[in-house]
């Protein structure tokens, strides 16, 4: 068997690596250029429930802690004035660790044989099994799996399901140097990441490496509201100043980034060689769960191919556990989204954390 994966993200690459580990070879192909051709995001949180078990079954679990960052799981909530409402110092026992993501990225990329990911091969279209590249050149695959994101050239193989607008959106910000050039605002942040709920609205922020603070202004709006981002700080005052520098303070200009979902529950009938993994399975908007469900599930398939003979019985076992797996995450991202942005912020989020 030979498995050909569309996506160098992390669910094509802990596909790919798992994949090596019971010596079933794959080939990644990737619209990028490089590992480094754009950036790659900031801080993920790299769960004991899923995302950690994919780093086990890819044997890089002594690779994965050697990139945690100390003290990124300490977590902060400030009410609008800047008080602390809720405060958990990261005491080095919890279950889900902080890594950056470029470098988790890196270490499932260094796993593979060299030539396993092949660079700058942007996908145009698929049919069938056959995939055809930006150049014109084609590959007909053996096992097509599509880990090419929201946007997935391969689903269209499966599913007639589109993204949507999820109604949400966040402006995303970065001070950098930020104990020294932005003392208050670090000091709000503290030592890991900080949430600031609002009715419709909020503020959250990452400390990542290297004293960046990196800030993730949310807001659920209709996308034409997000036309012009210069209103954005007018949406936060009275606010207390050290959250509102995360806006107007910001070193690089801001980013515009819609949520795009899935329909609930999106499934397809069972098509011969072909599946998919990650945000082109079941997208849906930010929660902390993306990364994390992407690598379990290319692990979960790695392990499917491994352990039956049939492969279709192997993606027949993957997908059905894939797709409650998607549900189960995105019915608790929703609670989630309605105890930041809701109404009653931010009580309903603290009340949020003390179930949890």
């Amino acid at each position: 068997m030979h498995v050909t994966i569309i996506g160098a993200g992390l669910g094509g690459l802990t596909l790919a690596r798992v994949l090596h580990v019971h010596g079933i070879p794959s080939t990644v192909y990737e619209a990028d250029e490089s590992p480094t051709a754009r950036s790659q995001g900031g801080m993920l949180d790299i769960h004991d429930y899923n995302g950690q078990i994919a780093v086990e079954d890819a044997g890089l679990m002594t690779e994965f802690r050697a990139l945690v960052l100390p003290g990124r799981e300490a977590m902060r909530v400030l009410d609008s004035d800047g008080s602390v409402l809720f405060e958990k110092e990261d005491d080095g026992t919890g279950g889900r660790p902080e890594v950056q993501r470029a470098d988790l990225r890196q270490m499932l990329i260094d796993s593979l044989p060299a030539g396993t990911v092949r660079w700058g091969c942007k996908v145009t279209g698929a049919q069938g099994r056959t995939v055809t590249f930006a150049d014109g050149s084609t590959v007909d695959a053996e096992l097509l799996v599509g880990a090419d994101g929201a946007w997935s050239r391969v689903r269209p193989l499966l599913s007639d399901a589109t993204p949507e607008y999820a109604g949400m959106a966040f402006v995303e910000t970065y001070l950098h140097d930020a104990d020294t050039r932005h003392p208050e605002v670090a000091k709000a942040v503290g030592g890991g990441s900080m949430f600031a709920p609002g009715q419709g609205k909020g503020i959250h922020a990452h400390r990542e490496a290297g004293g960046v603070l990196h800030a993730y202004v949310e807001f659920s709006r209709p996308i034409e509201w997000f036309g012009d981002l210069s209103h954005v700080p007018a949406e936060f005052e009275g606010w207390a100043p050290e959250l509102t520098a995360l806006i107007t303070e910001s070193d690089t200009p801001p980013m515009f980034r819609p949520h795009f979902t899935l329909p609930h529950g999106h499934r397809w009938e069972r098509v011969p060689g072909v599946t998919l993994v990650g945000d082109a399975a079941h997208l849906m908007p930010p929660n902390g769960e993306g990364a994390n469900l992407a690598m379990l599930d290319g692990a979960e398939l790695a392990k499917a191919l491994a352990s039956h003979d049939d492969v279709e019985t192997a993606l027949a076992s993957y997908e059905e556990a894939m797709f409650v797996r998607a549900v189960k995450t995105a019915e608790d991202s929703e609670e989630m989204l309605r105890s930041l942005f809701g109404d009653e912020p931010p009580q309903k989020f603290l009340d949020l954390l003390v179930e949890a």
